[in-house]
């Protein structure tokens, strides 16, 4: 599983001109779903996003969590993030799960974190989204599980 976390002034998704998911400071996740994922991985995830030390202390170093700072969590699926760009001028989905398998583990990672923590909004899986968000640093790390 795999979740590109962003660290963010704030962010937000729409569908269709509609704000469905809104955060102020904290972290947005662009997460995709692979084959052969599980629960266990959606687990893992869910604890990482939310001890990741991605937020400046005292000293300006990278030192706090989002639960330090209480924070935001804006997660939305991408299933493009499982391309397989190595060769060719045209990705490949092969590694990306099904989309069944992608809703119900992307749903799996949303209740994971919402059961540890209370501050999570979320995309819509398979909805033609826009995301805004104003990046802040800026900061973008790959985690994968």
């Amino acid at each position: 599983m795999i979740g590109l976390l962003q660290r963010v002034q704030q962010a937000r998704v729409m569908v269709e001109e509609e704000t469905i998911g809104a955060i102020g400071r904290g972290l947005l996740v662009l997460v995709g779903v692979q084959r052969g994922d599980d629960e266990k991985r959606a687990a893992r995830l869910a604890e990482r996003l939310l001890a990741y030390r991605v937020f400046p202390d005292e000293r300006d170093r990278m030192n706090l969590s989002l639960r330090e700072i209480q924070g935001g969590i804006l997660l939305v699926p991408q299933f493009t993030l499982a391309a397989d760009t190595r060769k060719g001028n045209r990705p490949s989905f092969t590694s990306a799960a099904p989309p069944e398998e992608g809703h119900k583990l992307f749903h799996i990672l949303v209740e994971q974190v919402r059961h540890r923590y209370e501050s999570v909004e979320t995309g819509r899986f398979g909805a033609d989204m826009r995301v805004h968000l104003i990046n802040d640093g800026p900061v973008t790390f790959w985690l994968e599980t």
